[in-house]
């Protein structure tokens, strides 16, 4: 999740017959805690709690590493059980270190991971401030059928291939999913579109294409962005999520899209963390790999 906290509204207002100059008074805001946090289901709870960086900053290796918050007291409840999550580290394949909380396991008889149809509150004490949320991992309401693939029509080469998905959805309203595809074994990475809802498909069985998921990290080459290719192997990470989790990523997925566009409208990304930045989501995971053959 980008860490950077961005107020900064810039609209261009341009006439045909007269011009008019626009001063921005850019503000230093302070710092503020931004937690991204998961709760899958079969899996333990996983925390990573940072502080914001201004819109100017310059990020470095060293600023990153800098912005973990260290020393929480991070616990999370399944109205059951509450366990203390105790903090890791990890480094990374090019050498950057990253902090994150997740089961104590010295204290496993208080563990638990995630299960569907239950609601899990995270309660965070970080530097003065106590942080609360509460997520649910829905059930699997969405249906996964099957998963496919086709070559990209006016593809003359013959390597860019499309990846569909055939989805069922129950009658009631209100539900939700969140996709990541990991090509080859390497890391799951999410659509630059990576949520959608049940709002027109509602109560019916549908064929959608997926686009393959992106690193918001890197440029994106938008000649060859949704394609897979001739022989490669695509797991899909499909999770059904609640609709906070959803309203997050839509509109932090919009706000990516929408930088640098001064026609765009401004985004308020909707998180559910009382007092920071951030999300808490429960997730519902299914998963399906196909191999496209050469």
């Amino acid at each position: 999740m980008q860490k950077a906290y961005i107020p900064l509204i810039l609209v261009i207002l341009t006439g045909a017959a007269c011009e008019k100059e626009i001063t921005v008074d850019v503000q230093n805001n302070e710092d503020r805690l931004v937690v991204e946090g998961i709760i899958e289901d079969g899996r333990f709870p996983m925390v990573t709690i940072s502080r914001s960086l201004n819109y100017f900053s310059q990020i470095t290796p060293a600023q990153l590493l800098e912005s973990f918050v260290h020393d929480a007291v991070v616990t999370v409840s399944n109205g059951v059980r509450t366990h203390q999550l105790r903090e890791y580290r990890t480094d990374t394949t090019n050498g950057i270190a990253l902090y994150y909380y997740t089961v104590d396991t010295a204290q496993f008889h208080s563990a638990f991971a995630g299960q569907p149809g239950n609601s899990y509150t995270l309660k965070i004490e970080a530097e003065g401030q106590t942080l609360h949320a509460i997520t649910t991992i829905p059930e699997p309401r969405l249906k996964l059928d099957s998963m496919w693939w086709m070559q990209s029509a006016g593809n003359t080469a013959g390597e860019k291939a499309r990846v569909l998905v055939k989805v069922t959805d129950p009658p009631e309203r209100g539900n939700y999913i969140r996709y990541f595809t990991s090509r080859n074994g390497e890391r799951f990475l999410p659509g630059l579109n990576s949520v959608f809802d049940d709002q027109i498909v509602n109560g019916t069985t549908f064929d959608v294409p997926l686009d393959a998921g992106v690193d918001k990290n890197q440029q994106i080459d938008f000649d060859t962005y949704g394609y897979f290719k001739k022989g490669d192997t695509v797991t899909l990470k499909f999770c059904n999520v609640d609709h906070r989790t959803y309203d997050f990523w839509r509109t932090a997925d919009f706000a990516f899209t929408a930088t640098g566009n001064p026609f765009a409208s401004p985004t308020r990304i909707l998180g559910n963390i009382q007092g920071a930045l951030g999300y808490w989501g429960g997730y519902c995971v299914t998963y399906k790999t196909i191999t496209i053959p050469k």
